[in-house]
């Protein structure tokens, strides 16, 4: 099967959506990603940092929200652009990038790519982002700087979860069957091989 199709083969055929515009999936996904965001953050803080005697008084917390806004912000870029690299390298199609009030997306402009495709640009950022992350936060010693890490960290992680989500249907829905996802970035929508 091709990475890529600009059209979609007669032989397939819709058989699920994920739409993050549509306000019952985009609850959803936020209630999953802020208990996620707070239970990880919760982990790292009372693992990492809670005990070492750090000051955070009013002039680090106000570092902090500021280095957290400005490190989330660039973060978001870095995501959506990790998802477009992958596209890219497997395409060549141009992007779609987007902002919603709960979600940042990036997508093809048109066309349909193998479940290997889809597999791997949902994940990248997730496996890539972690690693790098984590190595940080177990390696340097506990700082407002490596809070404000971990914040962004915890906000990666539950902000994932449409990722995941994704990578869930792909390999346990079509575990074993021919699919093609259309991925405009918000809305993913599958496509099963009618045999």
């Amino acid at each position: 099967m091709k990475n890529y199709y600009k059209e979609l083969p007669e032989n397939f055929k819709e058989d699920f959506v994920i739409d993050a515009k549509s306000k019952k999936t985009s609850i959803i996904l936020t209630l999953i990603s802020m208990g996620l965001l707070a239970a990880v953050f919760a982990l790292i803080f009372f693992t990492k940092f809670y005990g070492t005697g750090i000051n955070y008084n009013e002039d680090n917390f106000s570092v902090f929200w500021l280095g957290a806004f400005v490190g989330i912000f660039a973060y978001v870029i870095l995501h959506e652009l990790t998802h477009g690299l992958f596209y890219y390298l497997f395409t060549k199609q141009k992007l779609t990038f987007g902002l919603t009030l709960f979600v940042a997306y990036c997508g093809l402009k048109e066309g349909y790519v193998n479940k290997t495709v889809s597999l791997v640009s949902s994940l990248a950022p997730f496996v890539i982002h972690s690693i790098w992350m984590l190595l940080l936060i177990i390696l340097l010693p506990a700082s407002p700087w490596l809070l404000v890490l971990s914040f962004i960290f915890a906000l990666h992680f539950g902000g994932c979860c449409g990722d995941i989500y994704v990578t869930g249907i792909l390999l346990f829905r079509y575990n074993k069957k021919q699919v093609l996802v259309r991925d405009n970035g918000y809305k993913q929508s599958f496509y099963i091989e009618q045999k």
